[in-house]
């Protein structure tokens, strides 16, 4: 038997004041989302934002539904809403916010396991890495240098 290690290499900024200008505008719209989420169930509100290569931002909020599997988390939202605005237009970087209105939400929360796999079918298909930035509603942000940072095993095309 063998081994296998995985790693992965993330970057942290201690605040808003660290990232560099286009990031942090970008955060902002994801804010701007996430204000705008629909989640009367879980009152978890999240925001994404992503800059594309034309230099659009689109952004998407988390929408629940009484019946849970029927809602859609705010990366995809945006993702398949920038698939399919800007077909063919590479994704750049995206910022992805989170709130409760039930607490204080100080730690990054990074996206969900579907989210991922969603984004890394986008990032195999534009042969580009896509930055990402995650975070709560205050405190550090963490960046991804590519979704394959937080899916290293990923699950695409060749797989099948």
């Amino acid at each position: 038997m063998k081994s296998l290690k995985i790693t992965s290499h993330l970057e942290v900024y201690d605040s808003l004041d660290e990232l560099p200008r286009e990031v942090s505008v970008l955060m902002q719209e994801a804010f701007e989302a996430r204000d705008n989420a629909y989640a009367p169930y879980s009152e978890f509100n999240v925001g994404a934002a992503i800059l594309l290569e034309n230099d659009e931002v689109v952004t998407g909020s988390n929408q629940e539904n009484a019946s849970y599997p029927s809602g859609l988390c705010a990366e995809r939202t945006a993702f398949f809403y920038a698939g399919s605005k800007y077909p063919g237009v590479k994704m750049k970087k995206v910022a992805i916010s989170a709130k409760s209105l039930k607490h204080i939400v100080a730690a990054p929360i990074s996206p969900c396991g579907a989210c991922r796999q969603v984004m890394a079918e986008y990032e195999v298909n534009q042969d580009a890495a896509i930055e990402l930035y995650f975070m709560g509603e205050t405190g550090k942000i963490l960046k991804a240098k590519s979704v394959r940072d937080l899916l290293p095993l990923i699950f695409d095309r060749n797989s099948l």
